[in-house]
């Protein structure tokens, strides 16, 4: 049971959508901030997120609605899982943030990018750079019966959260809890962020998933890209513990300036 539960949570963490949005340069334009470097392709700011090259802090704004924040178990695991892989010693600074219900049940990345632009506060900033995250109240318009994308990385320091369907999994009998779905999935989106895998850094070894990319064919390893619904079976995962980066994705990540 346990390996059944775990397969379904590595399947749900898939990311079927690795492809970034743009926008036109004049909405870009705000007085005293430049949106610019925050603005580019997914994996354009892998160096910079991992080593203290260039930046030397991170903060992340995480937007979420009202009825949505994000548990704070899973926000442990997250910060630790990016101190762990990261070269930031002037800190990671997590800061929450609750808008008002985005009003739609279904969401395209358009529509997140749309809801960016009007609830990013922040930006890079002399040796910080910055990072949003959107927990969103609905779901993916890519869902289908047997199919959940629970999160999506879509720019270099942008992702989304699919809060609604990651607590409607997590309330079937026998899932995972909400907490390490929550923490994988926010792992794995922001291992896109970091570059992973052939997103913007080179992968050190043969482990590209030729089929879906941007993603692991490595077993285990929390950046694979789905399971077969229900027949899927990963081996050697013990229960409660959220899946974790296999050796392959983290050389990759030590050849980009990483840990």
């Amino acid at each position: 049971m346990v390996k059944y539960k775990y397969a379904l949570l590595i399947f749900l963490i898939s990311v079927f959508s690795v492809s970034c949005s743009s926008e036109n340069e004049e909405d870009n334009v705000e007085p005293g901030i430049d949106k610019t470097a925050n603005l580019q392709g997914l994996g354009d700011s892998a160096e910079d997120l991992l080593s203290d090259v260039s930046f030397t802090s991170m903060n992340i704004e995480i937007v979420y609605v009202n009825g949505y924040a994000p548990n704070e178990a899973a926000l442990a695991n997250f910060k630790n899982f990016l101190e762990e892989r990261t070269f930031k010693p002037d800190g990671i600074n997590i800061s929450l943030r609750a808008v008002s219900p985005s009003g739609k049940t279904e969401f395209s990345i358009e529509d997140i990018v749309e809801i960016e632009k009007e609830t990013r506060t922040i930006y890079n900033a002399g040796d910080e750079i910055a990072v949003y995250i959107y927990i969103a109240d609905g779901s993916s318009e890519k869902d289908e019966d047997n199919k959940f994308t629970l999160g999506s990385a879509f720019r270099n320091t942008s992702m989304v959260i699919y809060a609604k369907t990651i607590q409607d999994f997590a309330a079937r009998p026998n899932a995972p809890s909400e907490s390490d779905i929550e923490a994988a999935v926010l792992n794995h989106e922001f291992g896109h962020l970091f570059g992973l895998v052939d997103i913007g850094i080179e992968p050190q070894s043969d482990h590209k998933d030729e089929d879906n990319a941007g993603h692991c064919n490595i077993e285990d390893c929390l950046m694979r890209a789905s399971i077969e619904f229900g027949s899927g079976i990963i081996d050697e995962i013990e229960g409660g513990r959220v899946p974790a980066l296999g050796s392959h994705c983290i050389r990759d990540l030590q050849a980009a300036g990483g840990r």
